[in-house]
């Protein structure tokens, strides 16, 4: 290492905000069966160096909303939420190069562990952001509530889902929530101003029960058919009838990724996407089964009418052979985008924030999933924005990690957005 990268590399070890986030990353507040007490504990400190105000509500068991607040000069006013949540997903450590939750640093400065990009930094920018702010002797008109959530990672069902719906979240009385985005490869940070609709669904034969359980998009297809002899030419067999309705489902999905060839203006999160995930079916070679299961992951577009996709799901199991009842599940509400013009008071100050900085961004839907979908079922402003440009997307991969000036960079940007949006 040369004495100018060794000097680099000493400073980046030196700063607190690295440390703090580095701190945070060893916490392995990993699924199966998270324990966030250290997450809690941690943060509980956090607050405690803030001298700020925290409080941590339960509302379901062992599932802790951590709330952090930091009271504007107009208490009155709408407050600003600016959430992370504090779950990530399992790991495989045999993949990784270093160890995934002991946050190791190479001689470039990137910081290797699980939650460096998802989303871990999100969080801890945010407090970094309070803490300049307060250094610096500066008082915002709104108060801010930094918000740690449980459970994202799973759907966000006993974390933020049910948090929105008691009295301790309208206490907060929030006007604006910025909440989690994307990396993005190059200079161009993505904002995301709305998400796709989840649908969960089962498609049952009439001789198979409906036990299994869902999460996120998952979709059920049981399909039965004539059952026999695998040296016959049977007709009505699942497995015929299931090759037609993986034809007529991926057709459509070939539709839409022509959607994106054919307009470079479009993002993944503009299509709907139907991926098969599982198949299961079967107790033998020579026997034709009298069902098979098919599972999808279908993530339905905002422009999408969803009364006539699930009527064109029900068209598609008739076409195929019939002996596929449709039998929808958790849906997720249609809920509205966020607004990105003069009707939201809170965007002119967000894009004046970018410009000022000369940053790029490209607003679009988010493809999957986040606890923000929640506030804004709440009729509240929402955006995703995560400031990591030039950063290869690696949430849920082997080796994630985020490099030390990248993350430091976001905390100016973010210092820039949360003033303006909080003197709204």
């Amino acid at each position: 290492m040369s004495d100018s990268a060794d000097s680099r590399y000493q400073a980046w070890e030196r700063n607190e905000e690295i440390r703090l986030f580095r701190d945070y990353l060893k916490i392995p507040s990993v699924h199966p069966d998270v324990d966030y007490d250290g997450c809690v504990e941690f943060l509980r400190r956090q607050a405690a160096s803030l001298d700020l105000p925290v409080k941590v509500i339960e509302v379901n068991p062992k599932k802790p909303v951590v709330i952090i607040s930091w009271e504007g000069t107009d208490p009155a006013a709408t407050s600003i939420i600016l959430n992370s949540h504090m779950d990530v997903v399992p790991v495989y450590p045999e993949r990784w190069t270093y160890p995934p939750f002991s946050a190791h640093m190479d001689a470039e400065g990137r910081i290797y562990a699980r939650g460096s990009q998802d989303m871990k930094c999100v969080g801890m920018q945010f407090l970094a952001v309070v803490r300049a702010l307060k250094r610096d002797g500066v008082r915002l008109k709104r108060t801010l509530h930094v918000m740690f959530v449980p459970d994202e990672e799973t759907g966000g069902v006993l974390g933020m889902k049910d948090f929105v719906t008691t009295d301790h979240f309208k206490a907060l009385n929030c006007g604006f929530a910025i909440d989690e985005g994307l990396a993005s490869e190059n200079e161009v940070f993505k904002l995301f101003y709305g998400e796709r609709l989840r649908r969960s669904m089962f498609l049952v034969s009439s001789e198979l029960s409906t036990t299994h359980i869902w999460r996120f998009a998952e979709v059920f297809f049981y399909i039965s058919g004539t059952p026999g002899h695998g040296s016959l030419l049977l007709e009505g067999t699942a497995g015929e009838k299931a090759r037609k309705l993986l034809d007529r489902l991926y057709d459509f999905r070939s539709s839409e990724a022509k959607k994106l060839e054919d307009n470079p203006e479009l993002t993944i999160g503009d299509t709907t996407i139907v991926n098969l995930t599982m198949m299961e079916g079967g107790v033998q070679s020579n026997v034709v089964p009298p069902e098979l299961m098919i599972c999808t992951d279908i993530r339905v577009a905002p422009t999408e009418d969803i009364d006539q996709f699930e009527a064109q799901i029900a068209r598609w199991c008739e076409e195929s052979g019939g002996g596929i009842r449709a039998d929808f599940g958790v849906k997720d509400p249609v809920v509205g985008v966020t607004k990105l013009d003069s009707s939201n008071p809170f965007w002119g100050p967000f894009k004046a924030a970018l410009d000022e900085l000369g940053l790029k961004i490209k607003p679009q839907i988010m493809p999957g999933a986040t606890d923000v979908r929640f506030i804004r079922e709440q009729g509240i402003p929402a955006v995703g924005f995560s400031p990591m440009n030039n950063t290869p997307v690696l949430l849920h991969d082997h080796d994630e990690f985020l490099q030390a000036d990248t993350y430091l960079k976001g905390i100016e940007i973010y210092r820039k957005i949360v003033v303006g949006v909080a003197n709204v």
